[in-house]
């Protein structure tokens, strides 16, 4: 069966990396605290791992009846999960619910030591399963590709959407470009080595496909976990892990994955969480701006939710969207944008930047500028395997990380940035005051002079 057959799948370019509107009604909401320091309000080492047991323990009865061990045959593995209905293994039960040991010592760690070395590698292991004959097919169309997963150029982890992830193509949909299902294929494969234990602890995963729109860096996916379990981009559950091959190791999952739109489309897909955002955007003027992907190399959208407007009151929110207050308001929504940085939960990318850098486990701190001229945003990521906490300006947190888009990353943010205000020459940052109208124009009127409209 050629693969233009197989994979019809141009018009869900859009549809499927989109978080679901179930995650994004779980936004926590911050207590308004002032802190001298972002770091102040961040939990001990212990609270932390007291946090991540409670919290796998929640998640031990998904993970109980599954692989007693991490099976090194496809179709063994696929067919214990079909069996259990669950979408991991006892593994990685077993390593996660040891989070003290999880946080000290798998954090990064590559660890290659597995039952039964395996014989066959992850291209031999796909062509040969009986579950994946549809991924089969559409790597054989490549011969580049079927090359590359029988190398041993490096360890490669690839995420297999098994034969029934392909049923869900809409019959009608229309048939997409040799070139764009190659880049669906090459969003599946990450040349680096993720077995289970590190997918636990990693938010992105950087992928073999390489875009102008996202900087120097690969395009990533996400890894979730929530409702449905462990998944990727937010809705592929992934159903059997650790099929380790001679040269990487196979995950399944039950959904292909789509290289995502920009992340405008997400925003405007999204009214229930972004309206009022977009709104602003298209009010100003700077909705354009932002979609231009040949004005920027990347980019970091602190985008504030529905919510995170209605905390600033009526009053404000009317001026604001009022005639008068519009030049307040494309200040403001500057003020949440970078562009040419891209920011996910575990790695920066920078467009001068000769490679892109991985985000450090314990405390980061870089400062980002944005559209609003010589302002930038201080950025606290703390890091402790899965956990990571995000907080701009050592206030607002960011609720919902890693909304991978093709020209960067969306961070959900708590609540409405608000610049900075300069007294007896100290920049003095918003820590959830009570905020007038006259406040916020006082703060953004000496941003004023060079905005145009």
């Amino acid at each position: 069966m050629k693969i233009t057959s197989i994979l019809p799948l141009a018009a869900l370019s859009t549809a499927f990396v989109l978080p679901e509107q179930q995650v994004f009604s779980q936004l926590a909401v911050e207590s308004h605290r002032s802190a001298d320091s972002a770091f102040d309000q961040l939990p001990s080492k212990e609270q932390v791992v007291d946090k991540i047991e409670h919290s796998i323990e929640k998640l031990g009865h998904k993970f109980d009846k599954v692989v007693k061990c991490s099976k090194h045959a496809l179709d063994s593995a696929i067919d214990y999960a079909a069996e259990t209905g669950s979408e991991a293994s006892e593994r990685v039960h077993q390593q996660g619910f040891r989070a003290a040991s999880w946080i000290d010592s798998h954090f990064g760690s590559s660890d290659h030591h597995h039952h039964n070395e395996p014989n066959q590698t992850i291209y031999q292991l796909i062509s040969t399963s009986k579950y994946t004959t549809k991924l089969a097919a559409a790597i054989n169309e490549y011969p580049d590709l079927a090359v590359l997963l029988n190398g041993t150029i490096a360890n490669y982890t690839i995420f297999a959407p098994i034969d029934s992830a392909f049923d869900k193509i809409p019959d009608k949909a229309p048939k997409p470009s040799k070139e764009f299902l190659k880049k669906i294929l090459l969003y599946h494969v990450s040349p680096e080595y993720y077995p289970a234990a590190k997918v636990l602890v990693t938010h992105t995963v950087p992928t073999a496909l390489t875009v102008d729109t996202v900087g120097i860096g690969p395009q990533r996916v996400s890894t979730n976990i929530g409702l449905k379990g462990l998944t990727v981009n937010f809705y592929a559950r992934i159903i059997a892990i650790d099929i380790f091959g001679t040269n990487g190791v196979i995950h399944g999952i039950d959904s292909l994955l789509v290289p995502p739109p920009n992340a405008i489309d997400i925003i405007q897909a999204l009214p229930g969480e972004f309206s009022t955002f977009e709104l602003g955007l298209t009010k100003t003027g700077l909705l354009p701006t932002m979609n231009d992907t040949t004005a920027h190399i990347g980019g970091t959208a602190f985008v504030p939710s529905n919510f995170a407007f209605q905390k600033l009151g009526p009053k404000i929110n009317g001026f604001l969207f009022s005639s008068y207050g519009q030049k307040y308001l494309k200040a403001l929504l500057e003020y949440h944008v970078v562009v040419n940085q891209t920011l996910y939960s575990d790695a920066y990318y920078a467009v001068d930047s000769v490679e892109d850098q991985d985000i450090p486990k314990g405390t980061f701190q870089i400062d980002l500028p944005t559209l609003l001229e010589d302002k930038s945003l201080s950025v606290n990521v703390a890091r402790y395997g899965r956990l990571i906490i995000i907080r701009i300006n050592g206030f607002s947190q960011v609720t919902i990380e890693d909304g991978i888009a093709a020209d960067g990353v969306i961070q959900v943010v708590s609540d409405v940035l608000i610049p900075p205000k300069r007294i007896d020459r100290m920049e003095q940052h918003y820590q959830g005051e009570e905020l007038t109208v006259e406040d916020l124009k006082e703060r953004l009127e000496p941003m004023l002079e060079n905005l145009e409209l």
